[in-house]
């Protein structure tokens, strides 16, 4: 039975998980998730209560969680990237990393787009300053303990990169990086010529206009040249 990713090409979790799924060819059908549809909406709740996306149906095995998810992917059909090293130390630096984007990283910079989905009238000019001095702060510790690495978590591509494309990539717009943050520019570069995340932008790129700071996308990833591989 084929895998079924419930998911949004613009939403960036959803991102985190294809990406796992592109790196390996994991064969899988996507599920577009219309939680704005009442019934649509119903359905999924009755396979996850959150309705929260992405989720991962394996033949009626529910998989939620983008980081649980990675890792049965990992465990239950891996491939020639293992996204979860073997090595418990390794294993352990890649999970440290992916908490950092997802709760660092993603979680304020949708706390910032949240707001500026509201009408202007609307936003908490607070939470939206709260949530730019949370993404500051995290830019900070990335550029600090980054290194020389190549990969988030050392020299191999993993899990923690999966949750870094997306966070970084709709970050960057929110709120770009300061020329003093040389390594985590240099990270993001390479993260965004991977072939798994150049795929995942072009698959976005006809949902961007609905994306709210559509304006400050760079015009690089507007073009059908930045998906190619």
């Amino acid at each position: 039975m084929v895998l079924k990713l419930h998911s949004h090409p613009l939403a960036s979790f959803c991102w985190k998980s294809l990406i796992a799924l592109y790196e390996n060819g994991t064969p899988f059908e996507t599920v577009m998730a219309d939680l704005g549809d009442p019934d649509a909406k119903a359905r999924f709740e009755a396979l996850w209560p959150t309705a929260k996306i992405p989720l991962l149906d394996d033949g009626g095995r529910i998989v939620p969680e983008t980081t649980i998810m990675i890792e049965y992917l990992d465990q239950r059909y891996p491939g020639k990237v293992a996204l979860l090293a073997r090595d418990p130390d390794e294993a352990l630096e890649a999970r440290l990393w992916d908490r950092l984007f997802d709760l660092y990283v993603m979680e304020p910079m949708q706390r910032f787009i949240g707001q500026q989905l509201r009408p202007a009238a609307g936003r908490d000019a607070r939470t939206a300053a709260e949530a730019l001095a949370a993404l500051a702060s995290a830019y900070d510790l990335i550029e600090t303990k980054f290194g020389a690495r190549v990969w988030a978590a050392g020299d191999n591509f993993s899990i923690a990169d999966c949750a870094a494309a997306p966070a970084l990539f709709y970050a960057a717009i929110v709120s770009p990086f300061s020329p003093g943050h040389t390594n985590l520019a240099r990270y993001f570069e390479r993260l965004m010529v991977r072939p798994s995340v150049r795929r995942v932008i072009g698959e976005a790129r006809p949902y961007f206009q609905y994306f709210p700071l559509h304006h400050a996308i760079p015009a690089r990833f507007l073009s059908d040249n930045a998906d190619a591989a």
